[in-house]
């Protein structure tokens, strides 16, 4: 009876439209020569007013700045200072709406409130103001400090609210990137199948590969363990995130600088020439991958100085973070189709329980998967579990987990200032739908099956992929990419499966067949010693 309630809130969350403030922008331009304008996020409320569309319709107004009053009493503010104005004063104390009023009263033509906790809807009764009509909205204070060190004091600004554009081109990006590591980390994890199967026809090879082999295999039981430790972490990231964020950035730096130099190590090792090595420790290295490994340190130690420049340094970690997803889908082998299903539906449930069941759990109604991914929000941290303001100094850019492919934004909108200015994928979009592409290209080695679980299975990734966009743009809030792309790539690889009558193997996994060449291959070798020995003596 729970499962099923729990089952209904997710539906119904995912059927509810979201419930979000009005975004704009504020359009600011000092008096310099030339003007230096910038651009700031502001929270309205469309049922109390409406904005222009674009700057052509926008009327500029010079700003006074009041933040040291509240503005709930007409007493605190000089007569005539506010005439004609656009003023700016602290929030607290009193509704919006009142303060509204008694700016309207002084002359004031626009009214900005700042807030230093985070932007939050305007939800004030306009029935009890109906006489209030100048634009009334909520801006961080933060902002109203940058925009006087930047600006100076003699200001003038204007609202207006552009369109939402009803597709980014980010999101183009973002699926080739996606798709090309899925693909990419499938076709790896053949070829170093194919490389095991090779092996176990030579003895010689067999043991050298034994050596090299750094695979690990998930059984189901493995599974069932490394989902619970991936919903005990996200609950500590939750409650301890501004400790346990430099943990992750740490422990990022490390995998990617290792999956990085594994991916291009193998590239150079296919390679013939420059293979000079010297000797160290009883061993002899190549030089090349001295540098690389070099190479590959530096890359990490580079982004974790400037992880926080969004100018650039989303390239490189988009670099990394594709290398770690390659290294993980090709190193990590799932033995059997019966354990892609079983880590598919259970990361499935435990990204649509954190996603749109935790907003019924949590005291501030809001989503902890969404909440850990974006990190601390504006200008507020997280104390156990709940908003507290913060110090009125300018602080530095709050940490966020290095776990997401990020590409800027291309449309232009109020939404890359007021959210984020990037549009994410997380890693497990990438590598949990990746290690079934994995499996299903190893399947087709070890059955000379031409490929075709590979092909069906990355184009169903692919499909995956172009629904979450889709009701991404239908709905305008973050998906859990996992509700579309499990489903497609599961069931995909099901009917290739059933087609080809081969749906028993596929579930066990071919790894018995395997076994069975070993034991032979050993059994032979027995017999021919066996009958060389009585000719030896």
């Amino acid at each position: 009876m729970r499962a099923a309630g729990l089952l209904w809130a997710a539906l119904w969350g995912l059927l509810l439209p979201p419930v979000t403030a009005d975004e704009g922008i504020l359009h600011a331009s000092g008096n310099g020569v030339p003007p230096v304008t910038k651009d700031y996020c502001i929270i309205y409320n469309s049922n109390w007013m409406s904005l222009p569309q674009s700057l052509d319709n926008a009327t500029f107004r010079t700003l006074e700045n009041l933040t040291s009053t509240v503005l709930c009493n007409s007493s605190e503010v000089p007569s005539g200072l506010m005439k004609d104005k656009a003023v700016v004063v602290m929030r607290g104390n009193c509704s919006f709406l009142e303060k509204a009023r008694i700016a309207q009263s002084l002359g004031a033509k626009m009214l900005l409130i700042a807030s230093k906790p985070r932007l939050s809807p305007l939800s004030d009764n306009k029935t009890d103001f109906e006489d209030v009509t100048l634009p009334v909205a909520l801006i961080r204070y933060n902002d109203i400090v940058d925009m006087q060190l930047t600006l100076g004091n003699e200001v003038n600004v204007t609202l207006y609210s552009p369109p939402l554009p009803e597709f980014d081109f980010s999101m183009v990006v973002i699926f080739l990137i996606a798709v090309f590591t899925v693909a990419l980390g499938g076709y790896w994890s053949g070829v170093a199948e194919l490389e095991n199967l090779k092996a176990i026809a030579s003895p010689g090879e067999r043991e050298t590969r034994r050596k090299k082999e750094e695979n690990v295999t998930f059984t189901p039981v493995t599974v069932i363990l490394f989902v619970v430790i991936c919903c005990v972490m996200l609950v500590l990231l939750y409650f301890f995130y501004k400790w346990l964020v430099y943990v992750i950035i740490s422990v990022f730096c490390l995998a990617s600088a290792m999956s990085l130099y594994n991916c291009l190590a193998a590239l150079i090792g296919e390679i013939p020439f420059g293979q000079c090595r010297i000797a160290c420790c009883n061993k002899n290295i190549e030089v090349r991958l001295i540098f690389l490994a070099v190479f590959c340190i530096a890359a990490a130690v580079v982004w974790a100085v400037f992880r926080n420049e969004d100018r650039w340094a989303w390239i490189l970690q988009d670099i990394l973070g594709v290398a770690f997803c390659l290294n993980f889908i090709k190193t990590l082998k799932m033995p059997n189709f019966k354990s892609c299903v079983i880590l598919l539906g259970l990361l499935l449930l435990y990204d649509v329980f954190f996603v749109f069941i935790t907003p019924f759990i949590t005291k501030n109604g809001a989503s902890i998967m969404v909440e850990v991914a974006a990190g601390p929000f504006g200008n507020s941290e997280k104390n156990d579990g709940n908003l507290v303001e913060v110090p009125t100094e300018r602080s530095a850019p709050h940490e966020k987990l290095p776990v997401v492919i990020r590409v800027p934004r291309l449309e232009y909108s109020a939404s890359t200032l007021c959210d984020m200015p990037f549009s994410l994928l997380g890693f497990g979009d990438i590598i949990v739908p990746g290690l079934l592409v994995a499996y299903c290209r190893r399947f087709d080695v070890q059955t000379g099956s031409s490929s075709v679980y590979y092909i069906s299975c990355t184009i169903a990734y692919a499909i995956g992929m172009v629904l979450t966009f889709i009701v991404l743009a239908l709905m305008k809030m973050g998906q859990p990419a996992l509700l579309y792309l499990v489903p497609c790539t599961l069931i995909t690889s099901s009917l290739v499966a059933w087609r080809r009558k081969e749906m028993k193997k596929f579930w066990k996994g071919s790894s018995y067949q395997m076994m069975e060449h070993l034991d032979y291959t050993g059994n032979e070798e027995t017999t021919a010693s066996a009958n060389e020995q009585p000719g030896g003596q």
